[in-house]
């Protein structure tokens, strides 16, 4: 028998995996499963996006061939137009783009490009995944720093210490965050960022995904609107979230050559980049932003609203963010001795309503759990209907959702 390699045998077992085989047997069971699990939108693609892929793919056969593998010229261009547009921020399409198949693919990527054994990737806890696995699959090691309520969450970069700051590369950062939804009120901390990176010679990872998904007339900016960002930045971006298109995979890498080619070159030895339909698809979101981009974050906003104003009432104690599509909790009291995947295993089990246990994104999401807002309203109403009954909570009436207009229809 050929035994597994230690650095995929020796990875945990994929919490959200869990979870998903979770719902699977409770779907089996005939029990009806909510599934917040998954940052996973349920809208549909926007149609005009659509349109286009179904004429590419139909009247130009010669886009069913290999692409480039950095992305092809008017991708890239389309990409430099939108950052300018939305950021004020010039980039060269030739060299300073590249394609990604999905952000998440590209930040892997990046971990191998640039990481060694032996290396150190500064990694804030809790975190998207692909931030810490995608630096034990380079097989370097990744410090972990805590953010959490108390440091706004925010990592304190003072505390790193020196034997540690000898062999970093690479620092994430994740504004606004997945899975804490935290937001920077201002860019000072950026600022930090950039002179600790310029100053230890590492690389700044900025991964940007929900720069579109705000509320509150709350606006992100990115990593390039700030001085000396190019001498140790690249930012991601992704249309997953943006324009509905999670399946699609599609996203972007961006930053001064130097730092950007490596993973040019490495993607072009391991892939033939984002199929040629699919990129046209792109050029045409971007070219309609910011048309449906307003009406989505105007959805995710009254599903905020709604879900947090229900959490609240049934004693859960959260922040309402300003960004993302998730609201980050701490278990409410008597659950949280259960640990945040027994309670989410729990809460499958007895009601069929699936979240992400705060641990699967780090050791400081241990006693939080993230609901992503990614089903219709009557089903938030349901979910708190059971969550209630789970709770026991008594002289809490669940409010049924006010509908309104329905914003979403323009996505059908």
């Amino acid at each position: 028998m050929i035994p597994a390699p230690k650095k995929v045998a020796n990875l945990p077992p994929y919490i959200f995996g869990r979870i998903k085989a979770l719902t699977i047997e409770a779907a089996a069971k005939k029990l009806d499963v909510i599934d917040l699990s998954m940052g996973n939108p349920d809208l549909p693609t926007p149609r005009p996006i659509v349109d286009r892929l179904i004429e590419t793919v139909g009247e130009h056969p010669r886009t069913h061939r290999y692409p480039q593998a950095k992305g092809m010229p008017k991708f890239r261009r389309a990409v430099t137009n939108w950052m300018k547009k939305r950021f004020e921020v010039s980039l060269d399409p030739e060299s300073e783009v590249c394609a990604l198949i999905g952000s998440k693919e590209g930040i892997a990527s990046l971990c191998a490009t640039y990481l060694r054994p032996g290396d150190i990737a500064l990694v804030p806890s809790p975190c998207y995944p692909v931030h810490f696995f995608g630096v034990v699959l380079a097989g370097a090691k990744p410090h972990l720093l805590p953010i959490n309520e108390a440091n706004n969450y925010m990592p304190e970069l003072e505390k790193i210490p020196e034997k540690v700051l000898r062999k970093a590369k690479i620092l994430f950062l994740n504004y606004p965050n997945n899975p804490t939804a935290a937001t920077l009120e201002d860019v000072s901390y950026l600022k930090e960022a950039i002179r600790f990176c310029k100053k230890y010679g590492i690389l700044l990872c900025y991964d940007n995904a929900y720069s579109e998904i705000t509320f509150d007339d709350y606006e992100p900016g990115s990593l390039f609107q700030l001085a000396g960002a190019r001498d140790v930045g690249l930012e991601f971006h992704s249309f997953s979230k943006t324009f509905n298109m999670a399946g699609w995979r599609l996203g972007w890498a961006c930053g001064p050559e130097k730092l950007l080619a490596p993973l040019a070159k490495y993607k072009s030895y391991i892939d033939y980049g984002a199929p040629t339909f699919i990129q046209l698809s792109g050029v045409k979101a971007l070219e309609m932003w910011p048309s449906y981009v307003k009406e989505l974050s105007a959805v995710y906003q009254r599903r905020r609203d709604y879900l947090h104003e229900g959490l609240t009432g049934l004693g859960w104690n959260l922040r309402k963010p300003k960004a993302t599509m998730y609201l980050w909790s701490p278990i409410p009291e008597p659950f949280r001795k259960l640990g945040s995947l027994k309670f989410c295993e729990k809460l499958i089990q007895d009601t069929g309503i699936a979240l992400s246990p705060g641990v699967g994104f780090g050791p400081e999401g241990e006693g939080f759990v993230r609901f992503a807002l990614v089903t219709r309203d009557s089903r938030m109403y349901d979910m708190l209907v059971r969550l209630k009954k789970f709770q026991g909570v008594n002289g809490y009436a669940v409010k049924k959702p006010n509908y309104g207009s329905r914003p979403e229809a323009i996505f059908g």
